[in-house]
């Protein structure tokens, strides 16, 4: 009888995730819902952390996997252990705001496919950078048929970054029978996207879809586990993902995939691939300036104006601003 399942799956997030749990088990006062972790077999203290909750929190399951598999295929695994009717997929670092659990268990009483909800942006020591994050061009909440095109064309027209495609693990909540129709897409394992994948193919048949416009939880910013590879590399994760995503389910001269290009570049701002620029010119070895130009390239190509900007704007430039503003910045936190 468990209604709703809270997935999350983990790698080596010991310092971060004793937090995130009691931010949902403190909320949990009945046995409708149980909290799943998933871990990639972490080498730091994950393990201890959460078994040390177990005997305190008869909710909590805790599954450590033989060896790390990757967020795809974790998340995939948590998924697949779930009983719940419905399963709220979790980052293991991100926190959930007080009362969100009643109000999504009152939420999934309406029955529909997904629920898709805000987020405020939090440092890592979790206070606020701003206090939405954008997803959808709405101020209120809204209901969507995407078997139906009118619905699935006003959604794609309003969507304002990547995460009304699904791109924000700890803003889902999905009926678990619905995503199990579909299986996990191999091509898109250890892309980071496998998720997205699974609810785009779903567009096929079509689902209901609820978006919810206030925000159910925190992001914690500045602890990316897939940016150890350079910021080149994390960029290339969500400019090629998304790129793919919308060639392969839609087609690339698609108007949804148009809508996923666009989304990209709104969560990328050129100023940030300038200083990229600059960071790839300083540190060759880690960054890859060639692969830059590349991504860049394929993100504005509905958008030759920015690009052109990219290519002249001199990098050095950038850099003579970028120490301005520092020493603007400090001599103003002295002041207050």
């Amino acid at each position: 009888m468990i209604r709703l399942s809270i997935c999350i799956p983990t790698y080596n997030f010991g310092d971060f995730i004793a937090e995130t749990l009691d931010s949902i088990l403190s909320q949990i006062n009945s046995d409708e819902v149980e909290v799943l972790v998933v871990d990639g077999a972490s080498t730091d203290n994950t393990s201890d952390v959460v078994q040390s909750m177990l005997l305190q929190y008869p909710q909590l399951k805790y599954y450590r996997l033989e060896k790390k598999g990757g967020i795809d295929a974790d998340m995939a695994k948590s998924i697949n252990l779930a009983t719940g009717e419905y399963c709220w997929l979790f980052s293991s670092d991100d926190l959930m705001m007080p009362d969100a659990l009643s109000k999504i268990l009152s939420e999934i009483n309406l029955g529909y496919d997904v629920y898709l909800c805000k987020h405020l942006n939090c440092s890592l020591d979790m206070r606020h950078i701003i206090n939405e994050h954008p997803v959808l061009n709405l101020e209120e909440d809204a209901i969507f048929d995407f078997s139906k095109l009118q619905d699935r064309s006003r959604y794609f027209e309003l969507a304002q970054t990547t995460e009304a495609f699904f791109s924000f693990m700890s803003s889902i909540i999905i009926k678990r029978e619905k995503l199990e129709s579909v299986r996990l897409n191999e091509r898109f394992v250890g892309s980071c996207w496998a998720h997205v994948a699974r609810i785009f193919e779903l567009m096929k048949t079509g689902f209901t879809l609820k978006y919810l416009a206030q925000p159910y939880l925190k992001k914690r910013y500045g602890n990316d586990s897939f940016a150890d590879k350079g910021l080149v590399h994390r960029l290339r994760i969500g400019i090629d993902g998304y790129h793919k995503l919308g060639d392969i389910f839609f087609g690339h001269q698609s108007v949804e995939s148009f809508h996923l290009r666009r989304a990209v570049r709104n969560e990328i701002p050129l100023r940030m691939f300038i200083h990229t620029r600059l960071l790839c010119r300083e540190n060759p070895v880690f960054e890859d300036e060639e692969l830059l130009n590349s991504l860049v390239r394929k993100t504005y190509e509905d958008d030759l104006l920015n690009y052109m900007i990219y290519r002249i704007f001199p990098a050095g430039f950038y850099a003579v601003m970028r120490s301005i503003y520092k020493y603007v910045r400090a001599k103003l936190e002295i002041r207050t």
